[in-house]
This record gives C-alpha cells, sequence and structure tokens, in this order.
C-alpha cells in the first residue's frame, strides 16, 4: 500500500508543487529585478505518462519562463504569479489530504482492533 502508483505519484506531485511554490515565491521576490526571467516548473504531463507506465515517481524541473519582458527586461507578472500561487496552494493541500488518507485508515484500524 505505501509503494503504490498512487503513493508515488502523490509524492511526486507534492514535491513539484512545492518545488513551483518556491519558484514563484523567487519570481515574486524579483518582480523589480533589471533582466530578471521568471522560472516556470512543470511536472504534469511528465507525472501523467509516469502514472500511465506504471510508476508515478518523476522529478519536477524548472525552466525560464518566454513570456514577453517589460521594458527593464524583467517578465514577471504579479498578477499571474499571485493566481499560480493560489492554484498551487489548492492543489497541494488536495494532495496534502490524499496522501493523509490512508494513514489515517490505518491509524483508526490500528485503534479498533
Amino acid at each position: 500500500m505505501l509503494e503504490s502508483v498512487t503513493s508515488s505519484a502523490l509524492t511526486s506531485a507534492l514535491d513539484g508543487l512545492a518545488l513551483r511554490q518556491r519558484t514563484i515565491a523567487n519570481n515574486i521576490a524579483n518582480v523589480n529585478t533589471p533582466n530578471y526571467h521568471a522560472q516556470r516548473v512543470s511536472f504534469e504531463n511528465a507525472l501523467a505518462q509516469s502514472v500511465s507506465e506504471g510508476s508515478g515517481a518523476v522529478a519536477a524541473s524548472s525552466e525560464r519562463s518566454m513570456d514577453p519582458t517589460n521594458v527593464n527586461g524583467n517578465n514577471v507578472n504579479l498578477d499571474t504569479e499571485t493566481l499560480s500561487n493560489i492554484d498551487t496552494v489548492l492543489r497541494y493541500q488536495f494532495a496534502a489530504r490524499a496522501v493523509e488518507g490512508p494513514f489515517t485508515s490505518m491509524r483508526t484500524a490500528m485503534r479498533t482492533t
């Protein structure tokens, strides 16, 4: 149960979402830094393929955003980062609860026997 494709996928998702949260925070911290290019984290497509292949384990990757830049060469859009952060937090909470579920069930089962 603890080494299932689902648990591997959820762990990979949590790792990817945590990296995305750190990356968003870094982007926001550099919103006024000249020539700074925002970073984007992607892992969802690789995760879906890994799950379909029966593994569920995948590492998230970060790459430079190719969004257009402002006059100062910076391409961080605070609105985009804020919305992405909200989406990421909600996804992280959902995945964390999904991971927690089997352990809660095991704890409950151990208490009742």
